[in-house]
């Protein structure tokens, strides 16, 4: 595509992702600069669109950036009015008292919200300012100049050849440089994986750690809803085969947001992290809540797990990253959209120093700085060793040494120091002739659903004609190494059905990649043992089409 010549439009700040933190550094920009240029270039149909969260949401970014967001409207209606904590087994459950849990896990004064609304709410107070947002607009490559720095990005190519290359009917798009270039695109972006790799951002941080979050939103009984209600669960389905946990959150409308987290460092590659989603429904106090209800959404994306000692470094020439390309996620709060908000900020009031001094291409180390000794930074560092405890000695473990844990950090020191995560969640997987298959219950139709008929509640929809965006490093390892290996754990990692491998009698087995059905969780690019699927944006405008979540 280098040889395609293309228009060029100059801005200050060209900034890629229309969530939390894009928005917020939007909006920063204007409110510091009111003539500063700043564009935001959103890959979704519309702000929204693939946005997905719990979401239990702490207010401080949002109190942070805009004051007065209820004299405003935010759409923050449900403030949490009870924490309910329980650990699951098959056929009952047992409360977690709240009182021996430290401050920090306490949501009052949190709101249950739909960050989908949330985030086109902020988009119209960001164009109210005069800031352009381009929905629609996929960045597929980065503009380098000619000292290496990121000075921009190529947006808005559009019918490209089903083997990638140029055809008749190819809209070439058209590169938006910028003085300096923030890259909010969400968990393991395309664009953000070039720039840590390109300048080793990683060295000397600990890997970064994921969890794949699954969500459907349900419609139930008006006598079953309890409005402002937050319940999360442990154990059971998963219980010793993969951390992780559910939550129940009780929104307007009596609707429920019902969410599982499986973390991607399982070991047993016959996991089956939707599989145990459906099942978990089938707890008889799941059970009981959703009888008679409908689910009317289905959505799934990976969550960034590694915290404080797996954030990377985020400045490189000319480009930042932001929020979740990070990972500034909370893991025992579940919660890292304020993260996000406040990064979006700390990022603004860094790029608007830099441009009133002259600066542009080089690196915005205050931002940096701001992020690690600031709000963000105080935040994960009292939660770091909750994760790795977790994963290295087990759920009873994490309960009582990081509990233990987050209650001394909140008097400023730690009994274990930073505690490391080891291995990558790819290489954590082993091969499944140390494993035994699982069985899992064919999904009913009522409770359970098979992963196909939910990708329906997706809204998902990607141009055929176009190249798949997933792509393989070598095309005969799924068959040739992954399958004998590991039992094809790409059939099952994907929440949305992606991967199959398809056995024809007399021919060798084929492996389909049905990119169709993405809803762009990334789960193939972290969870691959050989790290061989490579997950790129498609068009603009692809993918899910979030209504509520």
């Amino acid at each position: 595509m280098a040889e395609i010549e293309r228009e060029a439009m100059e801005y200050d700040v060209v900034i890629v992702g229309a969530g939390p933190a894009g928005l917020s550094a939007a909006i920063r920009l204007k409110q510091l600069d009111a003539d500063l240029n700043v564009v935001v270039l959103e890959k979704g149909s519309e702000v929204g669109a693939h946005i997905l969260s719990g979401a239990v949401l702490d207010p401080v970014g949002l109190d942070t950036l805009i004051p007065d967001w209820k004299e405003k409207g935010a759409p923050l209606n449900v403030p949490v009015k009870d924490d309910n904590f329980y650990m699951l087994g098959e056929a009952g459950q047992v409360r977690i008292p709240n009182l021996p849990m430290p401050p920090l896990m306490n949501n009052h004064g949190n709101y249950i919200v739909s960050m989908g609304n949330v985030c086109r709410w902020m988009a119209e107070q960001a164009e109210e300012m005069g800031v352009e947002i381009f929905p629609g607009m996929a960045c597929s490559e980065l503009v380098y100049g000619d000292n290496g720095e990121v000075k921009g990005v190529v947006a808005g190519v559009f019918g490209l050849e089903e083997d990638g290359s140029i055809g008749e009917n190819t809209e070439p798009g058209m590169e938006l440089h910028g003085k300096y270039v923030f890259l909010s695109e969400g968990v393991r972006g395309s664009l953000s994986k070039e720039v840590i790799a390109k300048y080793d951002l990683s060295k000397g941080k600990e890997p970064q750690k994921y969890g794949l979050g699954m969500k459907e939103i349900w419609e139930i009984d008006p006598e079953k809803h309890r409005e402002g209600s937050v319940t999360h669960t442990m154990g059971w389905p998963l219980e010793s085969n993969a951390g992780g946990g559910s939550f129940i959150y009780h929104l307007e409308n009596n609707q429920v947001y019902v969410g599982f987290v499986v973390h991607l460092n399982y070991k047993n590659p016959h996991l089956f992290p939707y599989m145990e989603f459906q099942r978990f429904k089938h707890h008889p106090m799941v059970a009981d809540l959703l009888k008679g209800g409908k689910r009317v959404a289905y959505g799934a994306r990976a969550i960034s797990e590694g915290g404080y000692q797996s954030m990377p470094k985020m400045v490189a020439p000319g480009v930042a990253l932001l929020g979740c390309s990070v990972g500034m996620v909370n893991v025992p709060r579940i919660k890292g959209n304020h993260n996000a908000m406040l990064s979006g900020i700390h990022a603004a009031e860094a790029a608007f120093v830099a441009i009133n001094e002259g600066r542009a291409g080089d690196e915005l180390d205050g931002y940096e700085a701001l992020v690690r000794t600031g709000p963000i930074g105080k935040d994960l560092k009292k939660v770091r060793n909750v994760k790795p405890i977790w994963s290295k000695y087990g759920l009873t473990a994490s309960l009582v040494l990081g509990g233990l844990d987050m209650w001394t950090n909140t008097m400023g020191f730690s009994l274990f120091g930073t505690v490391g995560h080891g291995k990558n969640d790819a290489d954590a997987t082993e091969e499944a002739s140390k494993h035994k298959p699982i069985d899992y219950p064919k999904p009913d139709g009522t409770l359970s659903f098979d992963r196909l008929t939910n990708v329906s509640f997706s809204f998902t929809n990607h141009e055929e004609s176009q190249p798949a965006h997933l792509k393989l490093m070598d095309a005969a390892i799924p068959v040739a190494q992954n399958l004998p290996k590991y039992a094809g754990p790409s059939a099952r990692y994907c929440p949305a059905g992606v991967y199959e491998f398809v056995e024809e009698e007399g021919k060798d087995t084929r492996f389909v990649i049905n990119f169709q059905n993405c809803v762009h969780c990334k789960t193939c690019d972290i969870k691959d043992p050989a790290q061989n699927i490579n997950w790129t944006t498609p068009q603009g405008g692809d993918g899910p089409n979030y209504p509520n979540m």
